[in-house]
């Protein structure tokens, strides 16, 4: 399989899957399991490429492809144990509320359709090295590694520091600011953030990796500026009156030491 035709294939792949997803949603009358299928979806299209394409055993694309799904199903997995029992996710049950009975023609739009484009685009230096790989392994894909590893230490350490926390009831409507949390206020997304910049940059050693820098790029600026961090803020600072007070003193995304409380 050529690289234009693995390109389509993650596109159909993906179209089938939230277009199955959406159906599913209508059934069940909860949205949130796209959130769930985020992860997992990322780890479909590395399996494709590894399989489908003509160079997956190469050692590129094996080891992009291990990255991508190692990530994709640890949050995959996170998430469906988190969420389960829970509910509608209270982003969907605000759509719902505001759209009636036109939800869900809306969500397959603005939910499923895009999250699914998203999902193509960030996933486009796993695609493109699986259909050109290029030659061996080197130290930019040793690097790449090193970052992808830091994002992915952040984010799992990060959200099994916050799943204790939040497991205790004595903790009910603090702050979490111990561990990883103390370093910044989102080591989550931080770990996403870094998991992204390091498969680009193993991407890189690819003949045609430089042109993924949107996946890393979009991916950035979705948890800066648009569903990551902005939009978790204002619902802590309105749900945790000690929140401001957390907010001066830790770093809102790149981990430093906090400042003093004084």
């Amino acid at each position: 399989m050529g690289l234009t035709a693995l390109l389509c294939a993650s596109a159909s792949l993906l179209a089938v899957c939230m277009l199955g997803l959406w159906l599913l949603s209508l059934a069940l009358r909860n949205a949130s399991i796209v959130d769930i299928f985020w992860g997992l979806g990322f780890a479909l299209v590395a399996v494709l490429g590894f399989f489908w394409s003509d160079s997956g055993a190469a050692p590129r694309s094996a080891l992009i492809g291990g990255m991508v799904v190692v990530w994709g199903l640890r949050l995959s997995g996170y998430l469906l144990w988190r969420n389960a029992g829970h509910g509608e996710d209270a982003r969907y049950a605000a759509m719902r509320r505001d759209w009636g009975a036109r939800f869900g023609w809306v969500s397959l739009a603005t939910v499923f359709a895009l999250q699914g484009v998203i999902l193509w685009i960030v996933s486009l230096p796993v695609q493109i090295v699986q259909g050109a790989p290029g030659g061996p392994l080197g130290v930019l894909d040793g690097i790449g590694v090193a970052i992808w590893l830091l994002g992915l230490g952040f984010e799992s350490v990060g959200d099994a520091q916050l799943a204790r926390f939040k497991a205790d009831p004595r903790n009910a409507g603090k702050v979490m600011d111990r561990g990883l949390w103390r370093t910044t206020r989102h080591p989550n997304y931080f770990g996403d953030f870094c998991v992204w910049w390091g498969v680009f940059v193993v991407a890189l050693s690819a003949p045609y990796g430089v042109f993924t820098l949107g996946s890393p790029v979009l991916m950035s600026f979705l948890l800066l500026r648009v569903s990551g961090v902005p939009l978790l803020e204002r619902s802590l600072r309105e749900r945790r009156p000690d929140y401001a007070a957390y907010a001066q003193r830790t770093s809102a995304f790149f981990p430093r030491p906090p400042r003093s409380r004084t």
